[in-house]
């Protein structure tokens, strides 16, 4: 997977991440044993597929952790490779015996290095860089060795920089040209713009002052992790050894874990980010506490926090998680924040706290003419729940409401678009197959040494009988698969998008901790892979996913994406099938499938599409970077050049109008930001050439004249 990153940018921002690293606060031996403790003990017990902790189990978490804490061999040595390297088959029996002395000597070294290299960048990006010689760099850290020496350490540093530098001037000097050429001759303010234009020298000193800012800024957001955040690191490479999906949550990574999954949370309604030592506000979730206030704005800077009319705390300097945890609170609290505006003015603003919805975490709806009918899409981001909540809406409930809606606008089909879709709630998905068909199947669940148990809608009830088409991509996951696969088992509709979904046959169950050992301080909790799922026809979505109906060319055709991409994903198997009764709904579907796929091949468009994820992958897989600028701007020009021919591909824009059921207009006329966010959305749907083509399938979709119920 990692592979995938090998790119300019994260350079950057491991550096500053990095730099300067010190731990905020002590490690807490005891709990760190504690932890070890009982994530092995859980993974022994509770996994799908347990793991044997011996001397290869080792030596993969000797690799993987070192790895995780300098991916660039940026800080390690050889030596102290060589010196951890006395570990390298002890791991396993440190971890039985609760022995952190392998994680205690690594992170003593991985201090002392960072620290050691603090002023490297800093020096290095003194002196100006000589971009007029010969040479390249080999981004690909992979094959990389660790440096031998320290000067060899500083020679990486140096190149590293250097590449990141160039980059930087090579936007500079090409934005100062782009404006340069757009000036007018003669303008009365020509002087003035001729005395801003910089010489190359000026804008690889800019570039250099860019960069060292970046890591600067960067280090301030590192410098706030403490032990928890690296042993969080160093237990995740003991649990990616099962599954990449068995992870450790640290208190803080599990809360925001479990506002994902709920897609709510309680407080004021903002999202916040550091900037220097302020926390700012970086932008207001439409329809929470502080929009409907009207006086909290993006920009300000919060400075103090008060509980209703407690004395105040000062948050300026606080770390982020820590002020955020002051200004969340339950619903029908007040908090008061001491705010300084754009303009300088200092106000104190007075909020009650609400429980917050993040509606781009929930079911919406567009309706759309296609050929002179009316069709329904429905977008499913995730498919959400909250386990804590009873009342709280959930996506198998939204879903049916929205089918019943879009059924109130007269609709003759509809479409469910679940791509990016990275699933969510089992429950639901199984819930929500039920609203398309009587009852019967909907997927087989899986213990280890167990036989499967068949999950089933037992809900005669059908919300929508009609023309139904589904829309995935390669990040279309678990529960999507399992939703996806129960229609294209039970042919209850057309499946449609990329060859195939993102291949995640696996459940996972997330366990606090703290119910599992009584101790003062939060534990966190493990998210660890229990069960794998599989299609009632018997075969796992597991590294497969759902393969598509009907496929079509997309960016990511020749990329390793998905599942099997993944570190030590379990493997695909097949078992018994269900007894369930395929529909004969559709009288044409076949039909309909073969002259989709007759005009993708023959589609100028999709074969534009295709061309480019080829170019796009001849792309990635050259990791060499021109140190000379000249030759550095050439190849990067060319690329322009060749990216040129696939301009069509942004400029694509459909007959199709996109428009808001009628229940949503009167809230968009009170809700300017949910207008917005809307129209936006509409104008997407109408440059989507994968939404055109899977509602000209969908419109041309012919159900047999009996109901909808099982042969």
């Amino acid at each position: 997977m990692k592979k995938q990153y090998k790119i300019i940018l994260p350079i950057i921002i491991v550096a500053g991440m990095l730099f300067g690293f010190k731990m905020v606060n002590e490690p807490n031996p005891e709990k760190d044993k504690i932890l070890i403790g009982l994530v092995r003990y859980a993974l022994k017990q509770g996994h799908y597929e347990p793991q044997l902790i011996d001397d290869n189990f080792s030596e993969n978490v000797f690799t993987d952790f070192i790895d995780a804490l300098d991916p660039y061999k940026r800080f390690f040595l050889q030596s102290d490779i060589d010196e951890f390297s006395m570990y390298k088959n002890l791991i396993d029996d440190q971890i039985k015996s609760e022995d952190l002395t392998f994680y205690k000597v690594v992170i003593a070294r991985f201090d002392q290095r960072v620290l050691e290299s603090q002023g490297y960048y800093k020096e290095i990006l003194e002196t100006p860089f000589d971009f007029s010689g010969e040479g390249s760099f080999n981004i690909d850290y992979d094959k990389k060795i660790y440096s031998k020496t320290t000067t060899e350490l500083i020679k990486n540093w140096q190149m590293q920089l250097k590449v990141s530098t160039l980059s930087r001037l090579y936007e500079k000097i090409e934005l100062q040209t782009t404006m340069t050429d757009n000036f007018d001759d003669n303008a009365e303010d020509s002087k003035t713009e001729v005395a801003e234009i910089k010489s190359f020298e000026e804008l690889e000193k800019d570039s250099r002052e860019a960069a060292e800012k970046s890591l600067d800024d960067l280090y301030t957001v590192m410098a706030e992790l403490d032990d928890t955040d690296w042993f969080a690191i160093f237990i995740n490479t003991l649990t990616v050894q099962f599954d990449p999906h068995t992870n450790y949550f640290a208190p803080k990574d599990k809360k925001r874990f479990d506002i994902s999954m709920a897609g709510k949370l309680e407080g004021i309604g903002a999202r916040l980010q550091k900037r220097d030592d302020y926390t700012r506000v970086a932008e207001l979730i439409s329809g929470g506490p502080a929009w409907r206030s009207g006086e909290l704005e993006v920009g300000d800077l919060i400075l103090k926090v008060g509980q209703g009319s407690d004395q105040p705390v000062d948050i300026v300097g606080m770390r982020l998680d820590d002020a955020i945890e002051f200004i969340k609170g339950s619903k029908g609290t007040e908090v008061r924040l001491t705010v300084k505006k754009i303009d300088g003015s200092v106000q104190v603003i007075s909020i009650i706290r609400d429980i917050v919805e993040l509606e781009e975490t929930f079911v919406k709806s567009s309706v759309v003419e296609v050929n002179d009918r009316t069709f329904g899409v429905i977008n499913l981001p995730k498919f959400y729940i909250d386990f804590n909540e009873r009342n709280f809406r959930n996506s198998a409930t939204d879903m049916e409401q929205e089918i019943a809606r879009l059924k109130e606008e007269n609709i003759e089909g509809l479409l469910i678009d679940l791509r990016n879709n990275g699933g969510g709630s089992l429950k639901t998905a199984i819930e929500i197959a039920g609203l398309f068909i009587s009852d019967g199947p909907v997927v087989q669940v899986k213990y280890r040494g167990e036989k499967p148990d068949i999950r089933s809608d037992k809900d005669k009830q059908i919300q929508w009988d009609g023309p139904l088409v589904v829309l995935v991509n390669e990040l279309s996951a678990s529960a999507s698969e399992i939703f996806a696969a129960a229609m294209q088992d039970y042919n209850r509709a057309v499946i449609i998008g990329s060859k195939q979904s993102f291949g995640k046959g696996t459940v996972q169950n997330v366990l606090p901790l703290n119910n599992y050992f009584k101790y003062p301080e939060d534990l966190g909790a493990l998210k660890m892979t229990i069960q794998k799922f599989y299609r009632i026809n018997g075969g796992s979505t597991q590294l497969e996913g759902v393969v598509s109906d009907i496929a079509m060319p997309d960016k990511y055709a020749y990329f390793e994406i998905g599942e099997r991409d993944e570190k030590n994903p379990l493997a695909w198997d097949k078992i018994e099938p269900a007894e369930y009764s395929p529909i004969d709904i559709y009288e044409n579907f076949h039909q309909v499938v073969n002259d989709s796929k007759e005009r993708i091949a023959d589609n100028p468009h999709f074969i534009i599409i295709d061309e480019n994820a080829k170019w796009l992958k001849q792309g990635r897989d050259n990791t060499l970077v021109n140190l000379n600028f000249e030759g550095y701007k050439e190849e990067l020009k060319e690329r322009l050049k060749e990216s040129k021919s696939f301009e069509d591909i942004s400029l694509y824009e459909s007959s199709l109008e996109f428009n808001s059921p009628k229940y949503e207009l009167p809230i968009m006329e009170k809700d300017s930001v949910l207008a917005k966010k809307r129209g936006l959305w509409h104008k997407s749907l109408k440059k989507d050439i994968y939404m055109e083509e899977a509602l000209t399938v969908l419109s041309e979709l012919e159900v047999r004249k009996h109901l909808l119920v099982k042969n």
